[in-house]
């Protein structure tokens, strides 16, 4: 209890310092979120209340019974349901359809490629801001694998904002899947059982539904739970493939490693021979085609100060971050028993999200851009289940019903 004390009194920290300092210093409407108070209720609203209240009712009973395979399947599906009733409680197009579509997003750039090769050859000119060509800021603030991704859709013909939300959601909630499967193979099949609930009811679901960080967090969690399966050459190239998502994902390194070193089935040396081998093709490929990832990192870091970080206050967001993070992962994590293989999972996850937090790269906006980190927390879960999972609720449903999240 003293654990989640903590998490309370930093988050509550966080949003009275956050609104005592000057706008300039924070550049954030609701501090530690990136939002604005906007109370508020959608179509959205019944059915996520609904789906909050039957998996507190019902998600550890049918975790603990049904066969595995099947409580996947539902843990997935009710991932899908939470997601999408969250993203529709502010409405079809201003919490669907439109997120993707801003002119700092991703769509607003897929128009203009007419050569995909080229865009490649030229995506790291392109990164610094104050020039004609400049790319938007989501587009420029990350490798161009998202980029790809948004166009890939289009080139299929699912363009525009409602399947790209579609797709992010549809990914996003494979965590539903990826997390439960590792936590099997790294702690026990009864764990994983105890988890499924509390990671198909995530509070980051605010987030996943809709921005990129829930495609990147679904992407990244399939990379572990392949490694922790034994399938090492997929983990990572599906790993080298998530670092050309976000440049902070080559983090899940230590995840995997993790993973890999810590298996009951003992240390896995070959297995991160083999990790490293696909991970190294998949940057292969991208420099052979043109964008050479250290070039892109160095390029962005300089477009980061170039924009609202320089201003932002470091001696504030270096631990008001953390408070986000805490809304995104809720505070079930910190009324578990830290105890077991499972706390060896979660403190990867942390200390990734520390190192972030302290390279001062990460100033506000965390809820969504920890994502991939954040829901690797919801592995430690408390004895009280329903108690807490009703907490988790309630703490996505007022945030989604008080704030309009950004992105």
């Amino acid at each position: 209890m003293l654990r989640v004390l903590a998490a309370v009194a930093l988050v509550v920290s966080a949003v009275v310092v956050g609104a005592l300092l000057p706008d300039d210093r924070v550049h954030a409407p609701a501090p530690p979120l990136f939002a604005h108070w906007l109370p508020h209720v959608g179509i959205g609203t019944p059915l996520a209340v609904l789906v909050a209240l039957a998996v507190v009712v019902w998600g550890p009973p049918l975790a603990g019974r049904l066969p595995w395979r099947l409580a996947l399947g539902a843990g997935y599906a009710t991932a899908l349901a939470w997601t999408f009733a969250l993203a529709l409680v502010d409405g079809w197009a201003r919490g669907v359809t439109g997120r993707l579509t801003t002119e700092h997003e991703y769509l607003h750039e897929v128009p203009g490629v007419t050569d995909v090769g080229a865009m490649l050859r030229e995506f790291s000119s392109r990164i610094l801001d104050y020039q004609p060509d400049s790319w938007a800021t989501h587009v420029s603030g990350h490798p161009p694998g998202a980029f790809l991704v948004f166009i890939g859709l289009d080139r299929v013909g699912l363009p525009g904002g409602a399947w790209a939300a579609a797709f992010v959601v549809l990914v996003g909630a494979l965590t539903a899947v990826a997390v439960p499967v590792t936590v099997r193979a790294l702690v026990s099949e009864e764990h994983a059982r105890a988890v499924l609930p509390f990671v198909a009811l995530f509070p980051g679901a605010v987030w996943m539904g809709v921005s990129a960080d829930g495609l990147f967090a679904g992407v990244t969690a399939c990379g572990i739970a392949l490694l922790a399966t034994r399938r090492a050459l997929a983990g990572g190239v599906v790993l080298g493939f998530g670092v050309f998502l976000s440049y902070g994902l080559v983090l899940m390194g230590v995840l995997a490693l993790v993973v890999l070193l810590c298996h009951p089935r003992g240390r896995n040396w070959r297995g991160i021979g083999v990790a490293v081998l696909g991970a190294s093709a998949v940057v292969a490929v991208f420099a052979a085609l043109g964008f050479w990832w250290v070039d892109g990192y160095h390029l962005v870091v300089e477009r980061y100060y170039q924009g609202i970080a320089t201003p932002r206050a470091y001696v504030y967001w270096v631990w008001a971050d953390l408070a986000a993070a805490v809304f995104a992962c809720g505070f079930a994590p910190f009324a578990a028993r830290w105890r077991g293989p499972a706390v060896t999972l979660a403190a990867a996850a942390a200390a990734a999200i520390l190192v972030a937090a302290v390279s001062g790269l990460s100033k506000a906006e965390v809820e969504r851009i920890w994502l991939p980190f954040t829901v690797w927390l919801v592995v430690l879960v408390p004895d009280r289940r329903r108690l807490w999972l009703a907490a988790q609720a309630v703490t996505a449903l007022a945030v989604n019903h008080l704030l309009l999240t950004n992105w």
